[in-house]
């Protein structure tokens, strides 16, 4: 192995933050911006792959640096699978959820790599190209019933043809927020509402039917994580679609949440998945038996929405529009742009991810912590409990 050319010899790592717009409520809390992990990789030939992830809690810097970096420097790019396993097997079979989104900046940055050595897109590498765009939803972040309509009507006017709203927040302002947004959308459009699992089994019930006129595409995560019986009991005892998030980080989780018959629909995410590759696993057990995938957004950069392309570019079952924050984002990474064209973005046609890291902005928007994942520091001493109400 130590003379091939494509053994990794080099890695660097940053942690980024990269601030919002526009504050974000959610159910957990409020973010001003997002905190990403970027890892750049060099080759024994000068190959050099790029990757990202999420980072929201401590231990996923830990777990790059201790592990994963270390691992990832015994390997050549093409051994994505092994990376995977490998990290695994250093005990993090007890701890996947803390290892995924480690693993995932290394493994991206590996197939980058690997596409740059074949001359390649990424999705000619997993299959060849079934859809040349995304289409991407627009992904209303306001918590007040009057702000999320205006922000409805802007991306209605941008060309967003999916919408998804974020609810979860209390009983009295669910309905009122996608009954805002339905309003100004219309009848035809899809309109889609993620609950975060703030909901007790009882209260899904009851919000399911007040929605239930808003014709929503599905509801999102509506119970607590671990509740695949609570959500297999929602799907047959109404007629919104369960889409499934939070439940479906890794292979495993997938794979339980199809045996318990759970979800109408699961959002994928290679961050919380450990990779694109293990992805495309999950996406192909969904596709075996008919369920419909998308993706999470966490506010990807650059990289990373360049790779989300790719996944869909290849994955024949990846036909609801994939969620995005990128229009929250007050900068990026990178230097091509994604512009808009009839509610969807192109697949990226050059080699590896197929966009161009600009290292100045890397480095400009390097930071040493991780600031406002969670919480809300305009409410101190709060704390969410899930399920809330």
């Amino acid at each position: 192995m130590s003379s091939d050319p494509l053994r990794i010899v080099a890695a660097k790592h940053w942690m980024l933050r990269m601030p919002f717009h526009s504050d974000m409520e959610w159910a957990s809390g409020r973010r001003s911006g997002a905190t990403r992990l970027v890892v750049r990789i060099e080759t024994a030939n000068g190959t050099v792959g790029w990757g990202e992830t999420i980072c929201l809690l401590d231990a996923i810097p830990a777990v790059l640096e201790r592990i994963v970096l270390p691992i990832a420097l015994t390997k050549t790019v093409d051994q994505a699978e092994s990376l995977h396993r490998h990290v695994l097997g250093a005990g993090y079979y007890h701890h996947k959820r803390a290892a995924v989104m480690a693993i995932c900046a290394v493994e991206m940055a590996m197939w980058d790599a690997f596409g740059h050595a074949c001359g390649q897109p990424l999705h000619r590498l997993w299959g060849g190209l079934w859809r040349d765009r995304a289409e991407m939803a627009a992904y209303i972040l306001e918590s007040e019933p009057n702000a999320a309509a205006e922000a409805a009507r802007a991306y209605l006017a941008r060309g967003h043809r999916s919408f998804k709203v974020k609810v979860g927040m209390s009983e009295a302002t669910d309905v009122a927020l996608v009954r805002a947004v339905r309003a100004v959308i219309g009848p035809d459009l899809m309109l889609r509402a993620d609950v975060n699992g703030a909901w007790t089994p009882g209260t899904a019930k009851r919000m399911l039917e007040k929605l239930r006129p808003f014709d929503l595409q599905y509801i999102e995560q509506p119970l607590e994580l671990d509740d695949l019986a609570g959500h297999a009991l929602l799907r047959q005892s109404q007629p919104v679609p369960i889409a499934l998030d939070e439940s479906a980080y890794t292979l495993s989780d997938v794979a339980n949440i199809v045996r318990a018959e759970a979800a109408d629909v699961i959002l994928l995410d290679p961050h919380e998945a450990g990779g694109l590759w293990p992805v495309i696993k999950q996406a192909a057990i969904c596709e075996g038996v008919g369920i419909p995938v998308t993706l999470h957004s966490g506010a990807e950069l650059g990289l990373s929405q360049a790779a989300y392309l790719h996944l869909a570019a290849a994955i024949p079952n990846m036909t609801i529009a994939l969620d995005t924050e990128h229009a929250h984002l007050a900068g990026d990474i990178v230097r091509e742009t994604f512009d808009l064209q009839d509610g969807c973005f192109a697949v990226p046609t050059g080699p590896g991810l197929g966009v161009t890291v600009d290292e100045a902005a890397v480095e400009r928007h390097a930071v040493s912590r991780i600031e406002g994942a969670y919480l809300d520091d305009r409410r101190p001493g709060w704390f969410p409990v899930k399920p809330a109400y």
